[in-house]
Order: structure tokens, then C-alpha cells, then sequence
């Protein structure tokens, strides 16, 4: 059984006494968040660079696991304003989204550099999650599996191991936009990614890897997309910046499936 993974993904947020507010409000909320009968949850929260040391001693003690946004793919060198995956380790982190769709449009990044940047992230004993997902345009011209498994195929492999690996579905034209994949249409890309990683990995790995949606998740989407079978938590954007609202779609993270 996949663990869902929600992961709040704090973009360029927050100064040190509103990140510190924030994470009290959801260490509090994480009290009564979950009701009996439940599925465990797993929680994330990936602050902007400088906030990394004192989020790791806000969550301290806590379920709460920290993550980084980006990361160079050297473990160490004259890259100023860089960051390493032996770094991101450091700070407390445990896990590292790589190849998110703002990467790749604002910063060039392209497969090649995303696949080192994979490798570094699982070397160095941590967790990636890498961001796949197609645009506007690609979907409306019938591509987004063409698209999707371009950015895996490209990307993953054997030397990527399977158990330090979770695929964030978010598609570009649903990200800060309000709009949000239907419950099903996440699913079939999903299921559909699930496929592909068992080409890559056989089926029994595939079927432990989690894949999460990212795309606009708010509490009022959160529970019809967790619903969905190979739908595995989400990287939520705006609505992680909100403690009320994070708990909310923690709480429906941890709702059972239905039978």
C-alpha cells in the first residue's frame, strides 16, 4: 500500500516569521487533522533556500519532513548561487523536487541537466521528486502522453532506484492558473505513467512508486483527486502557503479509498 505523499511546495514565500507561523499553525492542526479509520499520510514542506535551517528546527520532533526546491547537480564547486544535493542533506532535508514545469520555462533547464540533477539528488541518499506534465497546447493537440513519457524516458533509469523515486504529475496549464485536471483525466495520465515506470522498473516496483498531482490542489479538489487509484498525494503551490488549507488537504489525503 503507497503511502500518500503531500508535499507543500513554498515557491519565492515567506520571510523567516511568517514561515515560522506557518509551521506552528500546521504542527497544531496535525493533532486532530487525521481521524481514526485513516490512511497515513506523509508531509513535506519545501521552503525557499534560507529558510531550510530554521524549518528544520521548527519541525523537530514532528512528522514534518523537509525538502528543497531545486539543486545543482555538482556536490560541490565554484557554481555561485548554487545549491548541493550533500547541502539540501545537511540542512535537514529529506527529499528534492527536481525538473518542476517553472525550471524548465524560467531557467532553461533541460533533460540532460535534469537527469544529472537526479542522479545526484539519489546519491547523496535522498528522495526525488521529479516534475513531468504537459502545456496548454500540447494537450489540446492530443500529446501529453507523447510529452509525459518523453520527460521519463529521457530522465529515468535502472540507476535511478525505485524506492528514492516519487513522479509529481502537474500539468502546466493548471499550475497557479485555477484550474485543475478533472479527477479522471489525472488518472488515465497517471495510470499511464505507471506503465511506463514499469517498462523501466518492472511492474512490481512501478507499483510502489508514488506518483503525486500538482496543479492548483486546494481543499475543495484535494479529496476527488487522493480518491483516484494511482493518484498518491499531491505537490500543492498556493494552497501550502495557508495552514488552514494544507491541513484541509492532508485531511483529505488521509480519507480511506473507497473499495
Amino acid at each position: 500500500m503507497r503511502t500518500p505523499l503531500i508535499a507543500g511546495n513554498w515557491k519565492m514565500y515567506k520571510t523567516l516569521a511568517e514561515a515560522r507561523e506557518l509551521v506552528a499553525g500546521i504542527r497544531d492542526g496535525l493533532q486532530t487533522c487525521f481521524g481514526s479509520g485513516g490512511r497515513e499520510v506523509e508531509v513535506l514542506i519545501c521552503p525557499p533556500y534560507p529558510l531550510l535551517f530554521p524549518m528544520a528546527k521548527a519541525v523537530a520532533g514532528s512528522t514534518i519532513k523537509l525538502g528543497g526546491q531545486n539543486v545543482h547537480e555538482e556536490p560541490e564547486g565554484a557554481f555561485t548561487g548554487e545549491v548541493s544535493a550533500p547541502m539540501l542533506k545537511d540542512a535537514g532535508c529529506s527529499h528534492v523536487i527536481v525538473g518542476h514545469s517553472e525550471r524548465r520555462q524560467h531557467f532553461g533547464e533541460v533533460h540532460d541537466r535534469l537527469a544529472r540533477k537526479v542522479r545526484a539528488v539519489t546519491a547523496a541518499g535522498l528522495t526525488v521528486i521529479y516534475c513531468v506534465g504537459e502545456t496548454l497546447a500540447e494537450r489540446d493537440a492530443g500529446q501529453t502522453q507523447t510529452i509525459v513519457d518523453a520527460q521519463l524516458n529521457a530522465v529515468l533509469g535502472r540507476d535511478v532506484p525505485a524506492d528514492r523515486l516519487v513522479i509529481a504529475y502537474e500539468p502546466v496549464w493548471a499550475i497557479g492558473t485555477g484550474r485543475t485536471a478533472k479527477p479522471q483525466q489525472a488518472q488515465e495520465v497517471h495510470a499511464a505513467i505507471r506503465t511506463r515506470l514499469a517498462d523501466l522498473y518492472g511492474k512490481e516496483s512501478a507499483a510502489e512508486i508514488r506518483i503525486q498531482y500538482g496543479g492548483s490542489v486546494k481543499p475543495s479538489n484535494a479529496a476527488a483527486l487522493c480518491a483516484q487509484p494511482d493518484i498518491d498525494g499531491a505537490l500543492v503551490g498556493g494552497a501550502s502557503l495557508v495552514a488552514g488549507d494544507f491541513l484541509a488537504i492532508l485531511k483529505a489525503a488521509a480519507a480511506p479509498r473507497a473499495a
